[in-house]
């Protein structure tokens, strides 16, 4: 069960492709489950707008339990859209470097932990990456309720590029109706 936390979606009917033309749109999930996770989620906003691009567009917040293994902290989770001019590969580094500036220890792929803060690219200008470093569209975005969510509130028709669903349908598919 999530509960929003705050509503800080500014968007409105502007089409942002028309205002950022010469820039990639990438879609972050971010998310915290120790210490003061709003201010930490926050922070790595303010941290992404310096050192990725501009925030814009931002979900609520959202509380939930963990995913993928057992904890007594819950997470706050959001989803935001930013602007940037940075290569896929900048974009994560750049996000990697400002998760250990926070205080994030190094990533673990074959098991889940809390943490500080999680940044994670859910879709890159909406291009279909796969390499030893890098996967886009996230190949688990589409079973997390916890990335679904926010998704679903700051851009609920956008289509997923490898399963050519909308975010809203995929939300809807995960609840079971």
């Amino acid at each position: 069960m999530y509960t929003i936390f705050i509503h800080s979606c500014s968007f409105s009917k502007i089409r942002i492709t028309d205002i950022y033309k010469q820039m990639a749109l990438v879609y972050f999930g971010l998310g915290s489950n120790l210490g003061d996770r709003r201010k930490n989620l926050d922070d790595a906003i303010d941290l992404i707008s310096l050192e990725i691009g501009d925030v814009l567009v931002r979900s609520g917040y959202y509380a939930g339990r963990p995913w993928g293994f057992d904890s007594k902290n819950d997470f706050l989770n959001a989803a935001i859209l930013v602007g940037t001019q940075l290569s896929p590969l900048e974009t994560l580094d750049a996000s990697q470097r400002i998760e250990r500036k926070m205080g994030r220890k190094e990533k673990t792929v074959s098991s889940y932990a809390d943490r500080i803060i999680d940044i994670d690219i859910l879709l890159y200008d909406m291009q279909i990456i796969k390499n030893e470093r890098l996967i886009a569209p996230h190949p688990l975005m589409h079973l997390r309720d916890f990335v679904l969510i926010p998704m679903a509130e700051i851009a609920p028709d956008l289509i997923h590029p490898v399963l050519n669903r909308s975010i809203v349908e995929l939300k809807t598919g995960l609840s079971g109706g």
